[in-house]
């Protein structure tokens, strides 16, 4: 922000806490527009009809139809096609959110738009005025002091006033208070996250909010950006927004730690004979080479090749597990090959035909 420094950021990992890495976002990281009247991105579809699936449809059914999509618009079998790569980032958000129960739910509840942002929901006095039967809340049993910041935040928040100034060790009443935190989500795709860089956040507000990511940043880890949430009472410090990151799977990579995997499919030619074959990698294709005889399920390994861990300044590595692909369609010359060939020492089950005769005996 100009004049100043600008806000800092720190993001936390789901599973293991908060992390020591802070982010700079002010001038060197996020960066408030200047417009006040820019807006967010396009407002997606239902993710059920981008997905071609019912309110009702399953898991599975889920999964089924972005695996179908992902494949036929996937920017690297379109190259050159803005429509397909665009089709395909909406694919894959709508999978994120309708993958995650959670999200799903909030979704069908109207708490949260196509995109994962919260929905303002409005709020009236009688929420808050009285408990079940019509006891009133009290203070111990019902709302600790962060409920009631969170209560009066969404009551009078946009007009300067905040609970803080009723809670405990705020202070005489009317006194400054700190303005509640903004819950944000920051849909990514998988490469996105891998590679890191700067992305943009929509503020409710209209505002948009440019924030630097590091490589690798994991599902579900949090970024705090001091002083972008609700803005405080009687001239208190505003609160800070916390953005949420959702990464949308990638049909092809998974990630394991800092690893990477990646099944590779092989003609029996290339099992058999070996092959110098061209790879994706979260950087970019190499070439990998498959030596001969080698078998499905042969695991190769691309050193250096997986996720940046800019803390211990390492990479992991990428993991390519290989498929034997025979023809969609039955070959006459295969099949002739194969009936000819039987070697008498080939027997791939001779381990487990052994097991099964010491387990009789």
């Amino acid at each position: 922000m100009p004049g100043g420094p600008g806000p800092k950021a720190a993001f936390h990992d789901r599973d293991q806490g908060p992390r020591s890495t802070a982010l700079n976002c002010g001038k060197d990281g996020a960066h408030l527009s200047q417009s006040q009247t820019s807006t967010p991105g396009p407002t997606m579809s239902s993710p059920y009809e981008i997905l071609g699936v019912s309110t009702t449809a399953s898991a599975e059914e889920i999964r089924k139809a972005y695996r179908k999509l992902a494949k036929k618009y996937h920017p690297d079998l379109n190259p050159g096609d803005g429509g397909a790569e665009r089709r395909f980032k909406e694919i894959s958000a709508a999978h994120t959110l309708l993958s995650d129960a959670d999200q799903r739910a909030r979704f069908d509840r109207g708490e949260i738009d196509a995109d994962g942002q919260e929905r303002p929901q409005r709020q009236y006095y009688r929420d808050f005025a009285a408990g079940p039967g019509g006891a009133r809340y009290s203070g111990s049993e019902a709302f600790s002091g962060d409920d009631l910041e969170h209560v009066f935040a969404d009551l009078f928040g946009q007009r300067g006033f905040s609970a803080g100034a009723f809670s405990a060790g705020a202070g005489r009443p009317g006194g400054p208070a700190r303005g509640a935190s903004l819950g944000l989500s920051l849909p990514l795709d998988f490469l996105d996250a891998a590679r890191g860089g700067r992305h943009r956040v929509a503020m409710p507000d209209g505002r948009t909010l440019d924030v630097d990511l590091p490589a690798g940043i994991e599902d579900g880890a949090t970024v705090r950006l001091k002083g972008q949430g609700l803005p405080g009472g009687n001239g208190g410090p505003a609160g800070d927004a916390l953005v949420t990151v959702r990464v949308r799977p990638h049909p092809w990579f998974r990630r394991e730690g800092n690893d990477i995997r990646l099944d590779l499919p092989v003609t029996l030619a290339e099992a058999v004979l070996g092959a110098k074959l061209r790879v994706p990698t979260i950087d970019g294709p190499v070439m990998l080479n498959v030596p001969k005889g080698a078998d499905g399920g042969t695991v190769l390994r691309l050193k250096g090749r997986g996720i940046a861990d800019a803390q211990a300044g390492t990479r992991g590595d990428q993991y390519v597990a290989l498929r034997i692909a025979l023809p969609e369609k039955p070959d006459p010359a295969l099949e002739a090959f194969v009936k000819g060939w039987n070697p008498a020492d080939h027997a791939p089950r001779r381990v487990m035909d052994a097991g099964e005769r010491e387990a009789a005996e």
